[in-house]
C-alpha cells in the first residue's frame, strides 16, 4: 500500500491499527448544507477521503442538516458534486444527520433519565448571568432541579411543537464551574418552528452540533472524527457524551487539524453568501469565488486542487497560505497537458504588401520539452492581426518586437519588416504595412536576417472573435474583512480578441495555453461556437531566476540565432537539482518554494542556517523565499541586519501564538530596519498577541454595551453581525487579540 507523507493524523491512524484499536478505518466528511463548498472544504475532503484510501478504509459523506433555517437541497447537490468532481467516492448512500433524529432523541431521553440532562426555561438574560465568566464559575439554573418525569414531559411537548422558540431548551448537566466554558451545561436541543427540507414538519426541536455530531459518528461506526481547530474545545463534550451514555466500543475519537486560510481570500460561508446575495459576484460559481464550483468554472482541475492540498500539508497550528501556491498548482498541472495556441487580445491589422495567395503552415501544439505530440494547420495570407503590444513606433531599450526599423518573426511563419505606419485622425496606429521575406519561413530559413523575438498572430479571414474574461483576485487586501475590501478590478472583459481557427474546432471544455498570455478555459456555461467565451485560469509563470551572463570564451564560434522565448526557465545545475529533491521529498516544501530556494545560493544558505535553529521547514521556507528573498535581491548575506537565528525565533513566536502572523510581518519589517531581534521588538513595542480571556472579555462587553441595537439584531437572527463584533474587538486590541480566543468569547457572549 502506497502511503502519503506521515503527517500527525496518519501517524495516529497507524498507531491505532497497530494496537488493534480498530479493525477498519472509517472516516467521514460531514459538512452543513448551508452554502457551496470552498477550497477549505477541499482540504477536509482530501484528508478524510485520502486517509480512508491510504489505509483501505471507507469514508462517509454526511450532511449535518440540523438547522432548517439555513439549509437547502441546492447545497446538498453542490457538496455531492464537489466530492465526486475531486475524484472521491463515499461509502454507500449519502447520509444525513436527520436520518438519526429518532435515535438522537432516544439518547436525549436516556440522558434525562440518568439525571444528566434537563429542560431549562431561563431567559437568555438569566442564562448569560448564570453562565459566569472565564474567571468566575457559573451557577446552575433553578430548573436543573426538575424531576425526571417533568423533564421528560416538557421535552416531549417541545418536540410536538407546544412551545415558542426560546421558551425552553434541553441542556446537559455537566459542570458549571468548568474552566472550559463549553462544558458549562451545554445546549443539546433547541426549539425551531421551521420546515426541514428532508424531515418536513415532523420535528419542532433540532439537535445542536455538539450533541448530534459525536452520536452520528458513533452510529456510523466512525473511527477517526477529523475536525478543524475551532472545534478543539468541543472535544471534551464529544468524549463526555459517549462516555456518559456508556456506548459499546469501539467508539470514535476526535482529532483536530489547522483549517486552510489563504491570503486575499475569505473562507467564511456567511461572507461568501453575502457576496452572492448582494450581487457582488455572479453566483456561487463565479470564477472569482474560492468555491470549488467557482474554481472549476474558472478552469482549475481536480488534480491541481488535490496537489495544492497535499503540498501545504496538515498542521496543528493555524497559518495563512499564499494564494500564489494555489496558482502554482494549476500552472504545474497544465504545463505538460494543454496545447499552445495563439490569441491576439488587442488586434492590430498588418497588411503584407508583397505576399499573394494563401497557404497553411504546420504548427506544433506542444513545445519540444513537453512529452506530447500534436499539431494543427495555421492559415496564412497577406492580411493578419498581431497584438498592439507587439509593435512600437518609439521603442524603449530592450524592446525586441516589431518597430519601424526592427524586423520580427511571426511565430511558425515568416520574418516581416515594417514599411509604413497608418494612423487615424487621433494619431492612433490602426494598421501596419509590411513586407515578408520569402526565404525566412520557419524551419527553412535561409535569409540570414537576425531577429530577437517571435510574436503571435492570427490570419484575418479565418480567425474567430472571442470574449475573454480576465480575472484578478477578488479582494484587494491580503487579509480581507468583507465586502468593503473587494477589488474593483477583479474582472476585465475583452470583447474583441481574435483566436486561431483550430481552437474553435476543439471540445468546448478543453483548456489551452494562449501563448504569452496564460492558461484559458472555455466557460462551461456561456461558451458556444457562435459566441466563444474563455476564462483566464492563471497567468504564465515567470522565470525563477535571471540567467547569469557568462564571460565570452576565446575563439567563440558564431552562435546560431536564437529567438526570445517568454517565460523560459534556465535548467538547474546538478547541485541545484539535488537541493530541490531534498526540499520537496524530505522537507515537503511545495515545488515553487523549493525551486526558488534551490536556484539561489544565498537563499539556500540562509534557509539551512535557520533550520538549524528551528525544525519548522515549511514555515521557515515560506518567509525565506518571500520576505528574505526580497531583502537579498541587492544585498549579500553579511549586509543583512537580521540573521537566520532571528528568522527562526520569529517563526517560533508565531507557532507558539506569542504573536499573530499579521504582527509577524510588522516585526520582520522592523528587523530589516533596526537589526533588533524579534523578541526585543515584540517586548519594546508591546506586540504580544492577547490570548488571556480575562483581558479580552471586558473589551467584548464594552463593545456590546456600545452597540445594543446590533446585539438585539443578532439575537433576532441577523447572524451576519457576528463579524462586526469580532472586527470591532480586534480593532480595539489594535490587531493583537488572538482571533481564536476572540471568536470563542464572542460566540459565548452572544449565545446567551
Amino acid at each position: 500500500m502506497e502511503k502519503k507523507s506521515k503527517d500527525f493524523l496518519r501517524r495516529i491512524v497507524e498507531e491505532d491499527l497497530k494496537n488493534g484499536k480498530y479493525q477498519e478505518i472509517v472516516t467521514r466528511f460531514p459538512p452543513e448544507p448551508n452554502g457551496f463548498p470552498h477550497i477549505g472544504h477541499a482540504k477536509s475532503i482530501s484528508i478524510n477521503f485520502g486517509i480512508a484510501q491510504d489505509y483501505n478504509g471507507v469514508c462517509n459523506l454526511r450532511m449535518d442538516d440540523t438547522n432548517p433555517t439555513t439549509e437547502d437541497t441546492q447545497y446538498v447537490e453542490a457538496l455531492k458534486d464537489a466530492v465526486a468532481w475531486l475524484g472521491f467516492k463515499w461509502e454507500g448512500d449519502v447520509r444525513y444527520t436527520s436520518d438519526y433524529f429518532e435515535r438522537l432523541y432516544e439518547y436525549a431521553i436516556k440522558l434525562v433519565k440518568i439525571g444528566k440532562a434537563y429542560v431549562d426555561s431561563s431567559s437568555e438574560e438569566e442564562m448569560r448571568e448564570l453562565r459566569g465568566t472565564v474567571t468566575t464559575a457559573g451557577r446552575r439554573s433553578q430548573y436543573a432541579n426538575r424531576s425526571v418525569e417533568e423533564n421528560l414531559d416538557l421535552l416531549e411537548r417541545m418536540k410536538n411543537g407546544e412551545f415558542a422558540e426560546g421558551e425552553h431548551i434541553l441542556r446537559a448537566k455537566i459542570d458549571m464551574s468548568s474552566p472550559n466554558m463549553k462544558m458549562r451545561d451545554p445546549l443539546l436541543y433547541r426549539i425551531r418552528h421551521a420546515h426541514h427540507f428532508r424531515a418536513g414538519d415532523k420535528w419542532a426541536i433540532y439537535p445542536m452540533y455538539d450533541f448530534a455530531h459525536p452520536l452520528s459518528d458513533y452510529i456510523e461506526g466512525i473511527t477517526h472524527s477529523i475536525c478543524t481547530l475551532e472545534f478543539e474545545n468541543n472535544r471534551e463534550i464529544y468524549d463526555w457524551l459517549l462516555d456518559t451514555l456508556e456506548l459499546e466500543p469501539p467508539r470514535p475519537y476526535q482529532h483536530e487539524f489547522a483549517r486552510l486560510n489563504i491570503n486575499y481570500t475569505v473562507m467564511s460561508k456567511r461572507k461568501l453568501l453575502e457576496l452572492v446575495e448582494q450581487g457582488k459576484v455572479n453566483g456561487w460559481d463565479d470564477p472569482r469565488m474560492p468555491t470549488i464550483a467557482g474554481l472549476r468554472r474558472r478552469g482549475y482541475t481536480p488534480e491541481s486542487i488535490l496537489n495544492f492540498c497535499e503540498s501545504i500539508g496538515i498542521a496543528k497550528a493555524n497559518s495563512v497560505v499564499d494564494v500564489a501556491q494555489l496558482e502554482f498548482a494549476i500552472r504545474d498541472d497544465l504545463n505538460t497537458k494543454v496545447p499552445r495556441v495563439m490569441c491576439v487580445m488587442n488586434p492590430l491589422k498588418v497588411t503584407i504588401t508583397n505576399y499573394e495567395g494563401s497557404e497553411e503552415l504546420e504548427a506544433p501544439y506542444y513545445p519540444h520539452d513537453v512529452p506530447k505530440e500534436g499539431s494543427r494547420k495555421l492559415p496564412f495570407s497577406k492580411e493578419i492581426f498581431i497584438d498592439q503590444a507587439d509593435f512600437s513606433e518609439n521603442p524603449e531599450k530592450g524592446y525586441f518586437r516589431l518597430t519601424p526599423t526592427q524586423p520580427v518573426r511571426l511565430k511558425y511563419a515568416y520574418i516581416i519588416s515594417c514599411k509604413e505606419v497608418i494612423k487615424d485622425e487621433n494619431g492612433n496606429v490602426v494598421e501596419i504595412k509590411a513586407e515578408y521575406h520569402p526565404d525566412s519561413k520557419s524551419g527553412q530559413d535561409t535569409s540570414g536576417i537576425k531577429v530577437k523575438s517571435a510574436i503571435q498572430w492570427v490570419e484575418a479571414n479565418t480567425s474567430k472573435t472571442i470574449e475573454v474574461r480576465v480575472y484578478d483576485r477578488l479582494f484587494k487586501n491580503e487579509a480581507p474583512e468583507g465586502i468593503e475590501d473587494l477589488n474593483p478590478n477583479s474582472l476585465r472583459i475583452v470583447k474583441d480578441a481574435l483566436i486561431e481557427p483550430a481552437v474553435i474546432t476543439q471540445k468546448p471544455d478543453e483548456r489551452f495555453q494562449f501563448e504569452r498570455e496564460g492558461y484559458f478555459y472555455a466557460d462551461p456555461m456561456d461558451y458556444s461556437d457562435e459566441a466563444p467565451v474563455f476564462n483566464k485560469i492563471v497567468g504564465l509563470k515567470e522565470s525563477f531566476s535571471k540567467k547569469k551572463k557568462k564571460a565570452p570564451k576565446a575563439r567563440a564560434k558564431p552562435q546560431a540565432k536564437k529567438e526570445q522565448i517568454d517565460g523560459e526557465v534556465a535548467p538547474m545545475t546538478a547541485e541545484e537539482q539535488a537541493l530541490f529533491e531534498n526540499y520537496t521529498k524530505e522537507l515537503k516544501l511545495n515545488s515553487e518554494v523549493a525551486n526558488t530556494l534551490a536556484r539561489d545560493a544565498k537563499l539556500s544558505a540562509f534557509y539551512a542556517k535557520a533550520l538549524e535553529r528551528l525544525d519548522s521547514p515549511v514555515a521557515i521556507a515560506n518567509i525565506v523565499s518571500n520576505e528574505v528573498a526580497r531583502e537579498l535581491k541587492n544585498k549579500e548575506l553579511n549586509e543583512l541586519k537580521f540573521t537566520p537565528a532571528d528568522v527562526a525565533e520569529l517563526i517560533k513566536m508565531v507557532e507558539d501564538e506569542t504573536i499573530s502572523t499579521k504582527i509577524a510581518k510588522q516585526v520582520f519589517e522592523e528587523m530589516v530596519k533596526s537589526g533588533e531581534n524579534p523578541t526585543q521588538i515584540v517586548e519594546s513595542k508591546d506586540l504580544k498577541q492577547i490570548s488571556d480571556p480575562a483581558v479580552i472579555l471586558p473589551i467584548i462587553k464594552e463593545v456590546m454595551a456600545k452597540n445594543p441595537e446590533n446585539v438585539e439584531k443578532y439575537k433576532a437572527g441577523n447572524s451576519k453581525l457576528f463579524g462586526f463584533f469580532v472586527g470591532q474587538i480586534l480593532k480595539a486590541t489594535k490587531g493583537k487579540g488572538n482571533p481564536k480566543v476572540v471568536n470563542e468569547l464572542v460566540t459565548q457572549e452572544l449565545a446567551l
